[in-house]
């Protein structure tokens, strides 16, 4: 039967399947008390790090990242595809699949944009077959050596040259213009006109978790500037969130033990050319803490390659940075200098797969790597510069979560500075870290402290400091209907802050006033394919230590501080615009109501104050 499958029915059949079943029917499950363990199906181990929890509806592995729900499970266990997962977790519920009528309007407007730009990558995949100019775009892709099949696994396009062929081509509805604008395919003109965005180039469609084209990459034929050009930020595309590749590799390669991460789309596609398909490349920027994160869910090593110059070795020091954050115990980040003026894809077609695939394993350890920058301007022969180096390392050592990789760090530490390790583990000194310099090592800013400047404990495991947003969520998902405490007062004032944390707080909390019965794991389920579903299984899987009752009051007074630090920054932005003189009549007579309800002034006197020197007086 065609149609869509109801997201309601699909968040009813996750309360019906147990979570524990499915997957103990593939894995090999021990009860843990109200969990379930085994050894992770998605990465080699041998001590069990592998959790099934009924009760929320999702597993987790600590040594790999994989999370999800059941039917994430069946996606990426039993590479079902969505509606196969779907129709297998309905025959284990005994329940029949239904379809909404294919003729029925879907006026959702991230489904729009999708199909848009599915239909302009099919577009351009047809150009590069039989458009009269296509042979430019033919023979680059033969120099490069890129096989018709490789070109197809990657759903290489081409966009020919001129301004309005993409809009023509589509068939030139006026209701497509919008939507192309918005997804980044079409550019618009001071005069409200539009044209081609990508224009004379090779094209490399990137794709989401599920395989849907979000956003493509442009390699110029000619002499055009830039030589790469990326889609615009868009609903469907966050380039600090995706990367180009990774649906191919996941497809190509069934459990990778290493994944490598490259900078460009043709390092990508001539790896794979030459049989190395474990490989993902950034799209035009840094590695970020997103990308490590469905790296690690993909593989347990990750390997950065850089170039071997000045500015390769800045970048490595940025992803080395980055991945502190995300060093669980179980995985690995590696680092890969190649010789200068080589690329991956260069380097590949002169020297061979295998050559590569022995510099891969010649690869630094991030550790190594990182212990030897921080001590290259010291003298370890020198008491002092010893000291520096404790200094130095030891806030950026204790930001990995991993205990154990922590404290093999801490150990190679004292080892280096020649103190016992007790000395390096022990209170932490309140003095502020100091780093190589600024263009070695970016500090991030310090993690917001939890309420009542405590810490909210991950189980028996490290002590994790939590956002507001961030606990509020977790409060959440433990309890979906705390929903209903939140207001319009508390909804107004969530409104006001910035941030993605603050938005997925908002989203769930309009999701559950929508459909208040909706379970965690169906909140999770609605977030696949999005990159907002890790960051809910992850707040998901840490253990509150509070009981029903304190839930209810954490989460109130959660709110409580989050909209009065929302009234603080909005008073603080209407202060410097008056300070600035840009404040309108309106913002100047709410600062003066403001200072009459800081001082208890009786709403009943606000003309008094409001009309200002000069005005005359009621009293």
């Amino acid at each position: 039967m065609s149609g869509r499958i109801p997201q309601d029915f699909i968040n009813d059949l996750l309360e019906k399947v147990d979570v524990s079943e499915i997957v103990g029917a593939r894995v090999e499950l021990k009860r843990a008390g109200r969990e379930y363990k085994g050894l992770c199906p998605f990465h080699g181990e041998k001590t069990p790090s592998f959790h099934v929890v009924p009760e929320k509806g999702f597993y987790h592995c600590f040594g790999c990242g994989a999370h999800g729900t059941a039917l994430t499970f069946l996606l990426e266990h039993d590479r079902l595809e969505f509606v196969q997962a779907v129709e297998t977790l309905a025959a284990a519920a005994g329940v029949e699949v239904p379809r909404e009528q294919t003729n029925v309007r879907r006026d959702d407007r991230r489904t729009r944009l999708l199909d848009v730009v599915d239909r302009a990558d099919r577009w351009f995949r047809q150009q590069l077959r039989s458009h009269p100019e296509r042979a430019r775009a033919v023979d680059y892709l033969r120099a490069r050596g890129v096989s018709g099949e490789i070109a197809r696994t990657f759903g290489i396009g081409y966009a020919p040259p001129g301004y309005e062929n993409l809009f023509a081509g589509l068939g030139s509805d006026p209701a497509l213009r919008p939507l192309l604008v918005e997804a980044g395919l079409l550019a618009e003109r001071e005069d409200g006109t539009t044209y081609d965005r990508f224009r004379d180039r090779i094209l490399f469609p990137i794709r989401d978790g599920r395989g849907r084209t979000i956003a493509f990459g442009g390699r110029v034929l000619g002499d055009g500037q830039p030589k790469y050009l990326n889609s615009p930020e868009s609903p469907l595309f966050h380039k600090g969130r995706e990367l180009y590749g990774l649906w191919e590799c996941r497809r190509a390669v069934r459990d990778p033990q290493r994944v490598l991460l490259v900078e460009g789309y043709m390092d990508v596609v001539g790896l794979a050319q030459a049989g190395i398909a474990e490989v993902c490349a950034s799209l035009g920027t840094a590695a970020t803490r997103d990308h490590l994160e469905k790296l690690f869910r993909l593989a347990p090593e990750v390997v950065f390659c850089f170039d071997g110059d000045a500015a390769g070795r800045r970048a490595a020091l940025k992803a080395t940075h980055t991945a502190l954050d995300v060093l669980e115990d179980g995985v690995s980040v590696r680092l890969l200098f190649l010789p200068e003026g080589e690329d991956p894809d260069s380097l590949v077609r002169r020297e061979g797969p295998e050559a590569f695939r022995e510099r891969l394993g010649a690869s630094r350890p991030l550790s190594e790597y990182l212990f030897e920058e921080l001590s290259a301007e010291l003298d370890l022969g020198v008491l002092d510069d010893r000291s520096r180096l404790v200094h130095r390392a030891r806030p950026l050592i204790e930001r990995i979560p991993g205990p154990m990789l922590r404290a093999l760090m801490l150990r190679r530490l004292a080892d280096l500075a020649e103190l016992p390790v007790e000395t390096v583990t022990g209170p932490a000194s309140s003095r502020p870290s100091t780093v190589p310099s600024a263009d070695r090592f970016e500090e991030s800013p310090p993690e917001a402290p939890s309420p009542r400047g405590q810490t909210m404990r991950e189980g028996t495991r490290r002590r994790v400091r939590w956002s507001k947003e961030q606990l509020a969520v977790a409060l959440l998902l433990r309890r979906p209907d705390l929903a209903d405490r939140v207001d319009d007062d508390r909804a107004e004032a969530l409104r006001q802050i910035e941030g993605a944390d603050a938005a997925l707080l908002r989203s769930l909390i309009a999701r559950l006033h929508e459909a208040p019965g909706l379970s965690t794991a169906a909140l999770i389920a609605e977030q696949l394919g999005t990159e907002d579903h890790a960051r809910l299984i992850a707040l998901a899987r840490r253990e509150l230590q509070l009981e029903r009752a304190a839930l209810e009051r954490e989460f109130d007074d959660t709110l409580e501080r989050l909209a009065e630090g929302a009234r603080r920054a909005g008073r603080a932005r209407l202060m410097e615009r008056i300070r600035s003189g840009e404040a309108s009549e309106d913002e100047l007579q709410r600062y003066l109501a403001l200072k009459r309800a800081d001082a208890g002034v009786p709403e009943g006197l606000a003309g008094a104050g409001a009309r200002g020197p000069g005005a005359g007086s009621d009293h």
